[in-house]
């Protein structure tokens, strides 16, 4: 919508200080359930501190992390990872005494080892699959590889090895323990009722609208603050689960539309718009449909198709009611043939992704090797420079690089200030100040306790805002721990927390300049060429399969799958880091990141149904078409994939075609459909046809929409955006392609 998009232009005309404080109060509100995660956060690390302390363990800042980290999952995806971060702690931990012994003697080759160790440690938490099991894996290896480096003992540096995967196996215990305790049974109830609650809010608020009175405080209040809290965390959570790869795409779909509708309601919740007596009835049905697609959601079914309302002269003046029903009608679209793919593609190629090991694209992503090898930069760099200087007291910076890189995925250069704010507060004001102020009248672990619990709280309280703010929670946990969780010792030596906060900062130093100064790019940027890119591939998709080769073809299809998907969440990510970026061209970026959103949810309810026309056109079991409507939906699709084309042409300054004859081809694919329907011993299969003769329709409009809606004519700024991403191409040698 144009008034979202110069609504949220219009904010980034204000000073930044007043924009930051009523953005901090936003994100520091309580939502449902943010007590109760904080809760489970604070009880599984500190349950961590007191078993590492009661028993004399070192490294004990390693396990209370991963109780923080592992419990920002889901409860019934952190149980079902417990076997696997175990597994893959202990990986870790034999990769390091197994390939220790083979390259300890020889300085270069030691050298050589820890650098590709830092590759692998970062390779997998870009490739892997597991989410945890990458954390795992990632943290032994940056912790573990420069205990290889003192000059003590072999026995003393297997002794410590084990000591970390010991803290880190106490960590998961812990965590899983916790999380049994308060495990929700219901699958997927994480996610259907944040999204259930998000639709009522919307479904009361349109209620308001058609009794045409005023809405109350309460209501206004959770539409404004829902809107402001967004759907990151809901993204994140459905990332890192282990539903199966349709079901994931379709409840993301789900949350974009419905973010959507927050967006919407959001930014007219303050106005007042005179209705007629048409008006508040369309609004009533639009309520009740929202209700239904609710009571669907949370029973468990997909919500029921409608036919979609026909718009009249007569409402021109509630200009949000047509988009709000288009958006609703999408909801109920996202689950047509929502049956997975394994069951009609051949065994062997046919597993959802999150079954494998490695994503599809690990070897042929370039993306995997270039956050590798920027993570492996990163960490040696770090690693010579101490090395160097001969300053071991700041090997954290190692370990800094490793945990900053979690959050580095997707994220913009505007965010490292929140991860040096947090290291700062967590280091230097409380871990510091507690070891001048406070600790020095405690006597028994009861006061640390109480102490560590306070600190737990105010990280993981932070923790769990969005992905805008998440980070700062995470490095004041960090500093923090290491500082008073490293050894079994109350440290009383300032110089010792000194080095280890100097270490923080070292890492998040470097991370910034290899990150974000030789490669990094503004959000604005890399949101636009991501969008790009996800109507790159769709129309890759809209062509396919173009190999007659079943297994070849859903080879090729899963991939295309995962590459969309990837796209979509990251153009999310980069539109939260948007909202850190200052500067003069900050009301055109807003503006841009407002265009960008609103086509994210039709571009998910195009990618949607290309999921199941992709089954006519590759003849799957139970989608067979007859070789003359097969024919026409080829020539659809090419259609369709030259206007997706033309889209990404526009957005990129290029001159391209308007006119593609996607209409015309699909006149010609409805008249083969009628024609061949309308034979008598064809009548049995009517029913089917009209299913995919309505889901070409409706892939046909959403196409037309979007198309109409990419018109540079109306874009904000696009020169300036091109001349700033073509300085960052010159500067970097990392050109675009606008």
């Amino acid at each position: 919508m144009a008034t979202g998009a110069q609504s949220i232009a219009g904010s980034g005309s204000t000073a930044p200080l007043p924009w930051f404080w009523q953005f901090l109060k936003q994100e520091l509100a309580p939502y449902p359930g943010r007590t109760a995660v904080v809760g489970r956060m604070v009880l599984a690390a500190t349950l961590v501190m007191i078993v590492c302390m009661t028993f004399r363990l070192s490294d004990a800042f390693q396990g209370a992390i991963f109780a923080l980290l592992i419990t920002r999952e889901t409860p019934r995806a952190t149980l079902e990872s417990s076997g696997t971060l175990l597994l893959f702690s202990s990986l870790g931990a034999a990769y390091l005494l197994i390939s220790a012994w083979f390259f300890i003697s020889a300085p270069t080759l030691h050298l050589l080892w820890i650098i590709g160790s830092f590759f692998l440690a970062f390779y997998g938490l870009s490739a892997l699959t597991n989410y945890l099991a990458a954390v795992a894996f990632a943290i032994l290896i940056a912790v573990g590889v420069p205990l290889w480096d003192r000059y003590v003992s072999a026995e003393t540096n297997v002794e410590d090895t084990l000591r970390l995967l010991l803290a880190a196996s106490i960590g998961i215990a812990a965590t899983a323990a916790v999380e049994l305790v308060f495990k929700r049974w219901k699958p997927g109830e994480e996610i259907t009722s944040p999204i259930a609650e998000r639709l009522a809010a919307v479904e009361k608020w349109l209620v308001c609208r058609a009794e045409d009175c005023p809405v109350d405080s309460d209501t206004a209040g959770d539409i404004v603050h829902l809107g402001m809290v967004g759907t990151s965390r809901l993204r994140r959570l459905l990332r890192r689960s282990s539903y199966s790869s349709l079901y994931t795409e379709q409840m993301g779909a789900l949350i974009s539309l419905t973010g959507r509708l927050i967006d919407i309601a959001a930014n007219l919740t303050p106005t007042v718009i005179p209705l007629s007596e048409e008006d508040r009835k369309r609004i009533r049905q639009l309520a009740e449909d929202i209700g239904s697609v609710r009571a669907d959601l949370l029973a468990g079914k997909a919500p029921h198709l409608r036919e979609f309302p026909r718009e009249t002269n007569t409402l021109h003046a509630v200009f949000f009611l047509p988009e709000m029903e288009r958006t609703v009608f999408s909801m109920a679209g996202t689950f047509t043939g929502s049956q997975s793919l394994r069951v009609y593609a051949p065994p062997a190629s046919s597993a959802d992704p999150p079954t494998k090991l490695f994503v599809r694209d690990a070897l042929s992503n370039r993306e995997h090797i270039k956050f590798a090898l920027k993570g492996c930069l990163t960490a040696t760099l770090c690693y010579m420079i101490y090395q160097g200087v001969n300053w071991p007291g700041i090997s954290t910076s190692v370990t800094t690089c490793l945990l900053t890189a979690l959050s580095t995925i997707g994220s913009s250069r505007q965010k490292q200030l929140l991860r040096f704010a947090g290291a700062v507060v967590g280091g230097f004001v409380i871990g510091m100040g507690s070891q001048i102020f406070l600790l020095p009248h405690f006597d028994s672990i009861g006061g640390f306790t109480v102490l560590f619990i306070l600190v737990t709280a105010l990280a993981s309280w932070f923790m769990t805002s969005s992905p805008r703010l998440s980070y700062f929670g995470l490095q004041v946990a960090l500093a923090y721990y290491l500082i008073h969780l490293q050894e079994f010792a109350i440290q009383s030596s300032l110089s010792i927390a000194r080095d280890r906060v100097v270490g923080v900062l070292f890492g998040l130093l470097m991370m910034w300049l290899v990150f974000d100064q030789l490669w990094g790019a503004p959000a604005v940027v890399e949101m636009r060429k991501t969008f790009i890119d996800s109507l790159r591939f769709m129309a890759q998709l809209a062509r396919e399969p173009i190999s007659a080769d079943l297994r070849v073809a859903t080879d090729r299809y899963f991939s295309l799958r995962d590459a969309i998907t990837k796209t979509f969440d990251s153009v999310r990510a980069f539109a939260d880091g948007v909202l850190l970026e200052f500067g003069d061209s900050r009301p055109q970026n807003l503006a841009w990141r407002s265009r960008i959103i609103q086509w994210g949810p039709q571009s998910r309810a195009i990618f949607l149904a290309q999921i199941t026309l992709w089954r006519y056109c590759a003849q799957s079991s139970g989608f067979e078409l007859p070789e003359p409507i097969r024919a026409a939906l080829r020539e659809f699709g090419d259609r369709a994939a030259g206007m997706l084309d033309s889209m990404a042409d526009r957005l990129e300054g290029k001159v391209s075609a308007q006119d593609v004859g996607l209409e015309e081809s699909f006149e010609r694919l409805e008249q083969r459909v009628h024609a061949y329907a309308s034979e008598p011993w064809h009548e049995t299969r009517e029913p089917r046809l009209e299913t995919f003769l309505f889901l070409s329709k409706r892939f046909q409009d959403l196409l037309i929409s979007l198309n109409q809606q990419i018109q540079v004519k109306d874009m904000p700024s696009l020169p300036a955006v091109f001349d700033l991403e073509r300085r960052l191409s010159s500067n970097h040698g990392d050109g675009g392609k606008g």
